[in-house]
């Protein structure tokens, strides 16, 4: 799939090594997971599909997909990484998966959205900086199963 042009794509927020263990750590909603994709994807603020949406995405989802709650959407996210960076998690990260009572759904789909961020920056030969913009931190959801209050429910 062809990379968004960054000149070109929605303001999206700033990514940092930080920012990314927040995410793997179940401290943010989904809905700010799919916030860091969304304008990268090219889908404008709106939520529709842009100029800059690769045309795979843009006939599959011609408004921005909930990568975490839609099992197509954590798919095509999935299947959009490109073999070489398929292991950016563990050779960027250290982040070894999660252990067997905390494979859920939502958390999975958390590390796929985060390894196609790394991809992304990899793709355009950005470096991760270690520190940046954070949003305020949740604690983790009480039940990881439904996540954080205003998550969507798993499909």
């Amino acid at each position: 799939m062809p990379p968004v042009e960054a000149a070109n794509a929605p303001e999206a927020h700033p990514l940092s090594r930080a920012l990314l263990e927040a995410v793997l750590a179940d401290r943010t909603s989904d809905r700010f997971v799919c916030e860091l994709i969304w304008p990268r994807l090219g889908y404008g603020p709106d939520g529709a599909a842009g100029p800059h949406t690769p045309p795979a995405w843009r006939q599959a989802f011609p408004t921005a997909p909930q990568l975490i709650a839609e099992r197509p959407a954590s798919v095509a996210l999935t299947r959009s990484i490109a073999k070489e960076h398929k292991q950016l998690l563990k050779q960027q990260l250290g982040f070894a998966g999660y252990r067997i009572g905390e494979l859920y759904p939502r958390r999975t789909r958390r590390a796929t959205a985060v390894n196609w961020l790394l991809a992304h920056l990899a793709e355009r030969g950005e470096a991760l900086p270690e520190q940046g913009p954070m949003p305020p931190l949740l604690a983790q959801p009480a039940d990881p199963v439904a996540g954080h209050p205003g998550d969507l429910p798993i499909r």
